[in-house]
């Protein structure tokens, strides 16, 4: 049974039917892993939800940054609304369905049978991936809960900026939340810079790539993530990206991951937007 792990399309719905055409994917016998941000940015966020939520049980999607703002716009925090394309989502006459599907997804995938684990960002250097799935699971239960409104009106924020087991209430959340979805460096000591959206080697001196961190916990498992365009496809420190910047003009990237080597596929894309505001 191929499996195929799909790198950010944020609304590039006509790359990803051309990828998955190139790839001859079968609902029927294949199946997808999307490390989030389906939605924002690109032409059709819409008709992206559409398909991937008809996939049904073929597809598992993590959630990213642009997925949780789409949550957060639909229910009243419009804090980063003019930097959205999410309005047809948003008018659509299924959007409460959408909705409430995309808020049911998780956070973190992990397969145990492959050893694989798949989430959108990053892990700070402090958690091993038991604690990961746990913390995830605490966020997913939120999203899902009766309070998940208040979670999404207060959200945004970059503090608290390093992890500890003692941290509550929406400080904890906030810090779960920021580590899944938006994580790309780090201090040595786990602190997030999340500012920082350059390639290695851009950063700000004596910060390193959250999967480079001394010390981190989660080094002997293979980590399957996106949300960093800049960075594009890479492989190392066993873990690998993909997301190649489809939105950007660069490529959208598949991954074969049922066998091994694993192998890529990727579509050349047009690119909706110019590479000078990346998040």
């Amino acid at each position: 049974m191929p499996i195929y792990a799909i790198g950010d399309i944020q609304g590039c719905y006509s790359e990803l039917r051309r990828l998955l055409d190139r790839l001859n994917f079968d609902p029927a016998n294949d199946r997808l892993w999307f490390v989030g941000d389906l939605v924002n940015r690109g032409p059709d966020s819409l008709a992206v939800l559409r398909f991937v939520r008809d996939l049904g049980e073929t597809a598992v999607c993590v959630l990213g940054n642009h997925d949780l703002h789409l949550l957060a716009l639909a229910n009243g925090n419009s804090k980063h609304a003019k930097k959205s394309t999410l309005d047809p989502v948003l008018k659509a006459p299924d959007r409460d369905e959408l909705l409430d599907w995309l808020r049911h997804r998780p956070m973190l995938h992990h397969d145990r049978e492959r050893g694989l684990t798949l989430i959108h960002a990053g892990l700070p250097p402090q958690w091993d991936l038991t604690e990961a799935q746990i913390y995830a699971r605490e966020l997913e239960d939120v999203l899902r809960g009766d309070d998940y409104r208040n979670f999404l009106a207060a959200m945004y924020g970059d503090k608290p900026a390093r992890w500890s087991p003692d941290l509550t209430g929406m400080d904890r959340l906030r810090l779960i939340t920021n580590c899944l979805t938006r994580l790309r460096f780090c201090s040595p000591n786990g602190t997030l810079a999340l500012k920082e959206k350059g390639d290695i080697g851009s950063q700000a001196s004596g910060l390193v790539p959250w999967f480079q961190a001394p010390g981190r916990r989660t080094q002997n498992d293979r980590i399957i993530f996106g949300h960093w365009s800049t960075l594009g496809y890479w492989n190392g420190d066993n873990v690998w990206a993909i997301d190649s910047g489809c939105l950007w003009g660069g490529s959208l990237t598949a991954l074969r991951i049922d066998r091994m080597p694993m192998e890529t596929v990727q579509l050349d894309c047009h690119g909706h937007l110019r590479p000078d505001r990346i998040d």
